[in-house]
């Protein structure tokens, strides 16, 4: 079954944004402390339950915004 693209991207996007951020940020606050890779999951499932629905919102107004701005006629 494939879902629809309107729903999936957002879903995906906030999947790679929600990792790549809560690994930054945990490393910020925490640093290289020895139980890293327990406390960074942790953080990730946070961000990723706040970055799914936050994604899905936000991206028919993100989509505005960029035709607005890009040269792209469409």
């Amino acid at each position: 079954m494939k879902l629809p693209a309107r729903f999936l991207f957002p879903v995906v996007m906030a999947f790679f944004m929600s990792l790549v951020m809560s690994f930054v940020l945990t490393l910020i606050n925490v640093g290289p402390v020895p139980n890293f890779f327990l406390i960074w999951p942790r953080s990730w499932a946070i961000g990723f339950c706040v970055a799914v629905p936050t994604a899905i919102l936000v991206t028919p107004l993100v989509h505005k915004i960029v035709k607005r701005l890009s040269s792209d006629e469409k």
